[in-house]
């Protein structure tokens, strides 16, 4: 099910979330907001907790051409609440790769 009607107008970022980003998986915030902001892929991944904010998930690229994958819960307004975000495995910018090129031939 895809979610590229989806545009992300403003960002959360929850301190507990940007350690772990950054701890696990060494992604900073500037590389997930760069990522967010330029037009990524984004996909539903499952129904959120509070009606009406589901999770997602966004792949998309910095602009030093890290591939980055964010996962966030959709709140009111358009607003991305960051839960995790990591570097794309090959597969994942394979994929990308292809949903991008089927958008830009």
């Amino acid at each position: 099910m895809g979610a590229n009607f989806l545009k992300i107008q403003d960002i959360i970022w929850l301190d507990v979330f940007v350690e772990k980003i950054w701890r696990k998986h060494q992604v900073l915030t500037v590389e997930v907001e760069e990522a967010l902001y330029s037009s990524p892929e984004i996909r539903f991944i499952e129904k959120g907790d509070v009606k009406g904010e589901n999770v997602y998930a966004a792949m998309g690229k910095s602009r030093a051409g890290k591939y980055i994958i964010t996962f966030f819960i959709k709140k009111a307004g358009d607003i991305a609440l960051v839960i995790s975000a990591r570097n794309m495995t090959k597969r994942e910018r394979k994929l990308y790769g292809r949903k991008k090129e089927k958008l830009n031939p």
